[in-house]
């Protein structure tokens, strides 16, 4: 499923496929807002989206083998809940 998918999917239950857009729109932008805000998302039954910092590190340049440094930078991590897990069970 892409987010074109989840928009008709979500525009089976509101109004009209726009209102279903910024919906979907709203949500993603939100959790994105509070990701860069160093919080956690949590959705209880389905997971939490949460930043996690990586700390910067020394790697190698696949094609010429030389080390290169690789900087220190924040990722998002999800990780699903009870209710999730148990649903692909």
């Amino acid at each position: 499923m892409n987010k074109g998918d989840l928009v008709n999917e979500v525009a089976k239950v509101v109004s009209t496929k726009k209102d279903a857009q910024a919906a979907v729109d709203c949500v993603i932008e939100a959790i994105t807002a509070a990701l860069k805000n160093d919080e956690s998302v949590t959705l209880v039954g389905f997971g939490t989206f949460k930043s996690v910092h990586k700390d910067a590190r020394k790697g190698r340049n696949p094609q010429t083998g030389l080390e290169i440094k690789i900087a220190a930078r924040n990722t998002p991590k999800f990780i699903p809940g009870k209710a999730l897990k148990d649903a692909l069970n």
